[in-house]
């Protein structure tokens, strides 16, 4: 058993916790994940390292209340335990020889950038961070971000806070203006990465992103995380569970990946909805 020893609700529908995970915690590396269970009757979900602390033991999560799982874990509270939390998993984000980077961030993918972002800044790289929302209410991290970053611009798309438009009007700005990055790395939704990575490839500069796809073991073994990589004009499946989760965005093939994203997505809202049902009704 692992037990939470903070939480902080971040906006409406994203916490922030820390766990109590000394081994985890010890391992652990930026753009690494974890698999938890909430309880014994629990499924699996992969949540990135969005922080650790090697000395108090805790490792840092940032989820988004979207299924039944997250829901669950919603409605734990400090000093209350979960299950399981295997980890770190999957390969560090690859930092070495970086001295100048653009991260791109854009929801609560934010939380999987962050510690990439302050990775960075500890080895003293240049820093410029772009991170975007659909509203000022579901901005998160921006002191954080602030914090680790020689620029930060902060885009929502209604204009509400920050610059108005998504987060490729800055760097398709930077870009035109002649600004060299030794890479750009970008996390959050599928959609947000593809243009992303379109919009860098015309440069020639390596473009990384974060691949979360449908998850179980985490070990490579259930093939539920496969993606196609387009290499040297050959498709290759690879697994994000071991080989990533950060890939080539220009060999990804978003398309395939964004419709096998949203293959259990009605599935994932009805299990949603009866949860939140049971909590209605007090049932734990």
């Amino acid at each position: 058993m692992y037990k939470i020893v903070y939480k902080k609700v971040l906006n409406p529908t994203v916490v922030m916790m820390d766990i109590e995970a000394p081994l985890v915690a010890k391992k652990a590396q930026a753009g690494q994940f974890i698999i938890l269970r909430v309880d014994e009757e629990g499924e699996r979900i992969p949540l990135t390292v969005a922080g650790y602390d090697r000395d108090a033991g805790t490792v840092k999560i940032i989820f988004q209340v979207v299924g039944a799982t997250t829901e669950k874990l919603y409605h734990k509270n400090e000093g209350e335990y979960i299950q399981d939390f295997a980890g770190p998993l999957g390969v560090p984000t690859h930092l070495d020889g970086l001295n100048e980077v653009c991260i791109v961030g854009g929801g609560v993918g934010c939380a999987i950038a962050l510690p990439v972002a302050q990775a960075l800044k500890e080895r003293g790289a240049k820093v410029t961070s772009i991170i975007g929302f659909r509203n000022k209410d579901l901005l998160i991290l921006e002191d954080e971000f602030k914090a680790c970053s020689d620029e930060l611009i902060v885009m929502t798309d209604d204009g509400s806070y920050g610059r108005v438009g998504n987060v490729c009007i800055p760097l398709n700005e930077m870009f035109a203006g002649g600004r060299r990055f030794d890479k750009v790395i970008t996390i959050g939704p599928l959609v947000m990465m593809k243009f992303v990575t379109m919009a860098t490839r015309p440069t020639g500069i390596p473009c990384d992103v974060s691949m979360n796809p449908i998850m179980i073991d985490g070990t490579g073994m259930c093939g539920g995380c496969r993606l196609t990589l387009n290499v040297d004009g050959k498709r290759v499946t690879k697994f994000a569970c071991v080989d990533g989760p950060d890939f080539n965005g220009y060999q990804v093939d978003f398309d395939e990946a964004i419709s096998r994203g949203g293959a259990y997505r009605s599935f994932e809202r009805h299990s949603h909805e009866n949860t939140c049902n049971l909590f209605k009704k007090g049932v734990e």
